[in-house]
């Protein structure tokens, strides 16, 4: 198994988040990583970094899961919010397009509005290298996979699944599940995302909802109940071509490993009908009854079962890093499903 992580998504890391109304320390921090890596090492493996992170290859791959204006917005955006007056130091929304915007607005202002979904995203001066090398993490995953190991994994933070084609959102800049799903589909006829996170991944959802080429599933707790709040029902099913190829299965809040299990057994066979000749995983560890989260009520152990179920699926697989609070039992979460995953 390979594993990757490129240092540089360091330069990422917001000092301070808004999250239910209230200025707060980001657990989206420096902090994850070391956690995770710590968990990867606790199985015996090493994480490789990736050779590159600004590349033509990277860009070409962004550019298909997202639009031209939102990854201008995203390299350009601190630089041109820094030469306004009285502007904060992270670029930060304070208004949006809630009706549905019929301008695009040229000030740093309207962008930040448009783009920035939440007050879960500020972007600093460094954030851009730092969330394109979490992207590159994910492609090198995907490659790695295509060179022939039959099971990836990247530590990608910031993570990517509530990045749509055209936003940010619950921490979330570009998304890494997608780009790595681009790679793979460069193979494979047929892919598929499979989304254990907590919550729905609205943005993975976006991108391929006119799709029937690449199959997406999220497990997630009822986003009438926590976020991303307006998106993951069951009702939502992709549009077009991509009609059937989208499956959402809401649990109720603090559900326990019993109901969990079930479900992803349920998605999993629904994937499986769907006939991919490779899988994605967004992984998720933030499940945990101890993530400040507070939806669900797993416990380290049965993130073993959830390792023991994805490797069931005897598919070649990437598994991308998604969320996790940096609680003292990520770590272990992470090794828990590693060795789930290999049989130990």
């Amino acid at each position: 198994m390979k594993l990757f992580y490129h240092p540089d998504q360091a330069l990422h890391a917001p000092a301070s988040i808004v999250l239910h109304g209230q200025e707060m320390p980001s657990p989206e921090s420096t902090r994850r990583a070391e956690l995770l890596a710590a968990g990867v090492t606790a199985c015996g493996f090493n994480l490789l970094e990736p050779d590159d992170v600004d590349t033509p290859r990277l860009r070409s791959r962004l550019s298909r899961i997202h639009s031209a204006r939102y990854l201008a917005f995203l390299e350009t955006i601190h630089a041109r919010w820094s030469r306004l007056q009285q502007a904060s130091g992270p670029v930060t929304s304070s208004v949006h397009p809630c009706g549905g915007g019929l301008l695009y607005p040229e000030h740093p202002i309207g962008q930040a509005g448009w783009h920035l979904h939440d007050l879960t995203c500020p972007i600093d001066a460094d954030s851009f290298r730092g969330i394109l090398a979490s992207a590159a993490t994910a492609q090198a995953a995907a490659e790695a996979l295509l060179g022939g190991h039959g099971t990836t994994y990247a530590l990608c933070r910031p993570p990517g699944h509530h990045a749509g084609p055209d936003r940010a959102g619950g921490f979330c800049f570009l998304n890494n599940a997608a780009l790595a799903a681009t790679v793979l589909r460069e193979h494979f006829s047929r892919v598929a995302i499979l989304d254990i996170d907590l919550h729905h991944g609205n943005g993975t959802q976006d991108i391929f909802y006119y799709r029937g080429d690449v199959w997406t599933g999220s497990l997630h707790v009822d986003p009438r109940q926590s976020y991303p709040y307006f998106w993951g029902g069951a009702n939502e099913e992709g549009m077009g071509e991509g009609l059937g190829a989208n499956v959402n299965l809401p649990l109720p809040l603090g559900s326990d490993a019993a109901r969990y299990l079930d479900a992803l057994d349920a998605l999993s066979a629904r994937m499986a009908a769907f006939r991919p000749e490779a899988a994605v995983v967004a992984l998720g560890l933030n499940a945990h009854r101890d993530d400040p989260a507070g939806g669900m009520a797993l416990v380290t152990d049965d993130f073993h079962a959830v390792g023991r179920r994805l490797a069931a699926l005897g598919l070649p697989m990437v598994l991308v890093q998604e969320g996790g609070c940096p609680t003292e039992s990520l770590g272990a979460n992470l090794t828990a499903l590693l060795k789930g995953l290999f049989g130990e």
